[in-house]
């Protein structure tokens, strides 16, 4: 219910502020779209998404450079960021959110424990250079909490994002 009225409060920003958005997840396989597309007339400003969840796909569809997750981990900010500069380039919005992370119960790393999420959220305008935010949160909970926290974090970032422009 959280992520239904914080989607229908970031659908209405966007419609404000002639805004469209996309999404990159990978963790979340297509949750923030779903609580986005759970708003009536949420077509109108929401473009789209991309489910990177294999690392060939943030590669192949989103143009993410692989030396960026050689270099930086595929769960770190600087993936995140270029997850989300590659969904604006895929999909032509003009705001886009992207997550990766480590939902559960494994693949938890000492560097990268179990919960841990990075978000990007990229921005443009028609004479604007890109703008992007990053965060590096971790959750408490089991992998469905995880996932559930990480889809009200990434539109509460967007959120913020936008009020701040």
């Amino acid at each position: 219910m959280r992520s239904y009225r914080i989607a229908a409060r970031l659908l209405g920003i966007l419609r404000a502020q002639g805004r469209t958005l996309s999404t990159a997840e990978s963790l979340t396989g297509g949750l923030i779209a779903a609580a986005l597309t759970a708003v009536p007339g949420s077509s109108d400003v929401f473009v789209g998404g991309v489910v990177s969840y294999a690392i060939e796909q943030k590669i192949g569809l989103l143009g993410v450079d692989p030396t960026t997750i050689e270099r930086s981990g595929v769960v770190s900010e600087a993936t995140a960021e270029a997850m989300a500069r590659g969904a604006l380039s895929v999909t032509g919005s003009t705001v886009a959110v992207a997550v990766t992370g480590v939902a559960g119960p494994g693949g938890g790393t000492d560097n990268n424990p179990v919960g841990t999420v990075c978000f990007a959220v990229a921005s443009c305008g028609e004479h604007t250079p890109t703008s992007v935010r990053t965060l590096r949160c971790r959750f408490r909970g089991g992998r469905a909490s995880v996932r559930r926290k990480t889809v009200a974090r990434a539109l509460s970032l967007v959120v913020s994002h936008l009020d701040s422009k």
